[in-house]
C-alpha cells in the first residue's frame, strides 16, 4: 500500500526519474563503444574494453536506485535497459544497410594525409556489432545485476542497513567479476567468427585487466556513493529518505 502524499511522491519520482536516466544512458554508451580495446599504462599495463571506463557510474546508480527503491525498482529498470539495448542495436543494424550517399562517400573519400578512405566502411565497421558482441553484453549485463542486487540487500539485511560502503563495494566487487568474464567468454569465444575467436589465454587476461580496473574504481568511488547519498537525502528530508528505504518500489 502507497502511504507517500503526492508532494512526497512527486520527490520520490524526480530521484527515480534522475537515476534511471544515469543508469540508462551509461549503460548504453557503454555496450556500443565497448567493442574497442585500448592499452592503459599505470603502474601496471592494462588492455581493456572501453566500455570499462563508463560502468563505475552504472556501478553508483545501481547501488543508489538498489538503496532507496529496493530489489523492485533496480530489476524494472535493469529489464528495460536490456529492452532498449536491443531497440539501439536494431536501430544500429539498420542503419548500416542503408545506401550511402554519394556525396557523404566523395566529401569522405581520403583521410587527413590524403590517403584512399571508405567512410562507410569504417562506419559500418565501427557500429555493426556481431552477434556474439550484442549476446554476451545482453546476457552478462544482466546475470551482473541480478547477482548485485540479490548480494546488496542480503548485506544490507546483515548488516541492519548500517556499512553502506560494504554492501555498495560488496556487491559491485562479486557483480562485476562474473560479468567481466561472461561477456568476453560469449562475445570473443563461443560466438565470435570462424578464424577471429580469442584465445582462453586472451579472454583470461583482458577480463582479468577489466576486472582489476574495476576492483579498483569501484574502492576509489566509496566517498562518491557517500557524497549521492547525502544529497539525496537532503533533497527529500531524512523522514521521507528513511520511508523510501524501507517502503521500496
Amino acid at each position: 500500500m502507497n502511504t507517500f502524499s503526492s508532494t512526497e511522491q512527486k520527490k520520490r519520482n524526480n530521484i527515480f526519474f534522475i537515476l534511471s536516466g544515469i543508469f540508462v544512458t551509461n549503460a548504453i554508451i557503454a555496450e556500443i563503444l565497448g567493442t574497442k580495446i585500448f592499452e592503459f599504462d599505470f603502474i601496471l599495463n592494462f588492455n581493456m574494453s572501453v566500455g570499462v571506463i563508463i560502468w563505475p557510474v552504472v556501478f553508483i546508480s545501481t547501488d543508489i536506485i538498489n538503496e532507496y527503491f529496493g530489489k523492485k525498482g533496480i530489476k524494472k529498470i535493469s529489464y528495460f535497459t536490456i529492452l532498449l539495448i536491443i531497440y539501439v542495436f536494431l536501430i544500429i543494424y539498420m542503419s548500416t544497410k542503408l545506401a550511402p550517399n554519394d556525396y557523404w562517400l566523395n566529401i569522405n573519400s581520403t583521410d587527413n594525409n590524403g590517403n584512399p578512405f571508405n567512410i562507410n566502411y569504417a562506419y559500418n565497421t565501427i557500429f555493426l556489432q556481431s552477434t556474439g558482441i550484442i549476446i554476451g553484453s545482453i546476457v552478462a549485463f544482466l546475470i551482473a545485476q541480478i547477482l548485485d542486487v540479490v548480494i546488496f540487500q542480503k548485506i544490507k539485511r546483515i548488516t541492519k542497513g548500517k556499512y553502506i560502503w560494504l554492501r555498495a563495494t560488496g556487491s559491485t566487487l562479486i557483480s562485476q567479476f562474473i560479468d567481466s568474464f561472461i561477456v568476453l567468454f560469449i562475445a570473443f569465444y563461443f560466438l565470435a567468427p570462424i578464424d577471429k575467436e580469442w584465445s582462453i589465454s586472451q579472454v583470461f587476461s583482458v577480463g582479468f585487466d577489466n576486472y582489476t580496473f574495476k576492483f579498483i574504481v569501484a574502492i576509489l568511488i566509496t566517498p562518491i556513493i557517500y557524497l549521492a547519498h547525502y544529497l539525496i537525502d537532503n533533497y527529500l528530508g531524512n523522514s521521507l529518505a528513511n520511508k523510501c528505504k524501507n517502503e521500496p518500489l
